[in-house]
């Protein structure tokens, strides 16, 4: 029975007495309880020394700009969490989940998330094909402004359906990678086209191309069967699948410069103690720095490849060609516009205002 605090100490010395047996009762209690529940004391050991493995993919080879996002990541999160959290990555679709299907399969616990190309995301929410809008920005330092404006956007699109955002990758331009040169306006309808997300299939249809909006093994497979002759991809896509093998023209449209988004399952995430969370965050962010880092270098170092594997380059393109495209592209960027909503607008106001 602890001591009735109540009784009036006006003493000193009693006081001392009184605080000094409540003290030694504490102590006493302690070990006891432990005694009655050595649970307690197992159970934190087992949550420091547990790990948690991610299984995350790209439908893009190792060493696509999207692959080495993911590698980096996985290095920086092994490193930052002591081992504690391991990111297994898996590259080039081997897991046969596109781009698009991500997130559905993140949720379903088929994997825990992955690198997954912006375009192909915006049947989610509009917001999500920012990046993709035709002629919106024409360098990586606009590119880099535009969604760190349009960041918090996208998290919260990726948060309403149960996925927190890690980092994002901006590609480099995209370019048109067709059979035959392209001279001019009047070869986009000999085209027969792979776009990489619903704006862009519909653009390209207004300036007369024969498009569609395909994932990667569909438009590798439109390839070899001699379906499509042009794909709409950056250098970076293209080096990575050696689009050369099939299509050795390549015509530097600088139609957009679109992001791909690493993303894990929310209830993953939130299930790791908050060291590891701002560890895992640390990680991401520098990833997403790193990532960066490369676009200075990248088109330099595809272009080279490309030339090396036979690729004609056309730079600047044909100016009858882009102004057909830049027209095609007004609707589509005006519908998006109405579908993202205002806050969405305003971002692309102001991009074009730079």
């Amino acid at each position: 029975m602890l001591p009735d605090l109540s009784l009036p100490m006006r003493d000193p010395a009693k006081r001392i007495r009184v605080i000094s047996a409540l003290v030694a009762l504490v102590l006493g209690l302690a070990p006891a309880a432990a005694e009655e529940n050595p649970r307690v004391t197992s159970q934190a050991a087992s949550q420091v020394t547990s790990q948690v493995t991610w299984q995350m993919t790209t439908e893009y080879p190792e060493n696509n700009i999207s692959g080495i996002g993911l590698t980096t990541f996985a290095g920086r999160v092994a490193e930052r969490t002591n081992g504690f959290v391991t990111v297994t990555s898996a590259f080039d679709n081997s897991l046969k989940i596109n781009s698009g299907e991500m997130p559905r399969a993140a949720l379903d616990g088929r994997i825990a998330g992955g690198d997954a190309f912006a375009g192909a995301l915006s049947g989610i929410d509009p917001v999500l094909g920012l990046s993709t809008l035709p002629f919106l920005v024409q360098s990586a330092e606009l590119a880099r402004a535009t969604n760190l404006r349009a960041r918090p956007l996208y998290e919260k699109a990726l948060a309403a359906r149960g996925l927190k955002l890690l980092y994002l990758t901006i590609w480099p331009a995209t370019g048109l990678w067709s059979e035959h040169a392209l001279e001019g306006a009047d070869d986009l309808p000999k085209l027969n086209l792979r776009a990489y997300d619903a704006n862009s299939s519909e653009v390209m249809r207004a300036a007369g191309a024969n498009a569609q909006f395909l994932p990667m093994d569909a438009a590798l497979a439109g390839l070899k069967e001699h379906s499509l002759n042009a794909f709409l991809t950056s250098g970076d896509g293209g080096a990575g699948r050696k689009l050369w093998d099939f299509l050795p023209h390549f015509t530097a449209i600088n139609y957009a410069m679109p992001v791909s988004i690493a993303f894990v399952r929310s209830e993953v995430f939130a299930a790791l103690p908050e060291p590891m969370q701002r560890e895992v965050l640390a990680a991401a962010a520098e990833t997403e720095q790193s990532q960066f880092a490369l676009l200075a270098h990248r088109t330099t170092e595809n272009y080279a490849r490309m030339r090396a594997n036979g690729v004609a380059i056309v730079e600047p393109a044909p100016a009858s060609l882009v102004a057909a495209l830049r027209k095609a592209a007004t609707p589509a960027i005006t519908t998006w516009e109405v579908q993202a909503g205002a806050d969405a607008a305003a971002i692309v106001a102001w991009a074009r205002q730079q």
